[in-house]
Formats: C-alpha cells, sequence, structure tokens
C-alpha cells in the first residue's frame, strides 16, 4: 500500500469503494496480528510470575544470569517447550 493518500476528487465511486475495502482488510488483518502478539505477550508474563512465583516458595533469589538469558531465548523463539510427563 502507497503512503500517500490519493486524491479523493479524482477517484470514481467503485475506486472509492475498492479503496475503502483495501484499507479495511488492511486494518482487520493488522488488529489480528496486534491481539496475537497480545496473547503472545501476556503468556509470557504469565510464565515469568509462575516462575517468580514458584522460586519465592523455594526461597530462590528472584532473579538470575540465568533469568534473563532464559527469557531472552523465549521472547527469540529459540526455547523448547519443557516436557510435560502429564501429557504422556
Amino acid at each position: 500500500m502507497e503512503d500517500t493518500f490519493p486524491d479523493l476528487g479524482s477517484l470514481s465511486d467503485e475506486e472509492l469503494k475498492n479503496l475503502i475495502d483495501s484499507l479495511t482488510e488492511e486494518e482487520n488483518e493488522i488488529s489480528y496480528k496486534r491481539r496475537v502478539l497480545h496473547g503472545k505477550i501476556d503468556i509470557l508474563r504469565a510464565e515469568l510470575v509462575n516462575r517468580l512465583r514458584n522460586k519465592h516458595e523455594r526461597g530462590d533469589t528472584m532473579f538470575s544470569g540465568d533469568d534473563v538469558a532464559q527469557l531472552t531465548e523465549i521472547l527469540a523463539g529459540k526455547a523448547q517447550a519443557p516436557e510435560d510427563d502429564s501429557a504422556a
């Protein structure tokens, strides 16, 4: 999509309707991507809170260099999913 806005007076009714449809579709795609990103952020925050809660319950320190490295891997999509023995 162009960054410039067209001269509306030069557009036919059909071209105007097509432009509206095109921009509406683009907005819907962006909105969907935004919702997906918000969902991922919520999951990451919940995971971090859960990890901190577990550390607090064990009496461990709240943050370490490993935490930062692990969160960086999660955010970069490089972390492996933890194995869940109950699912097997």
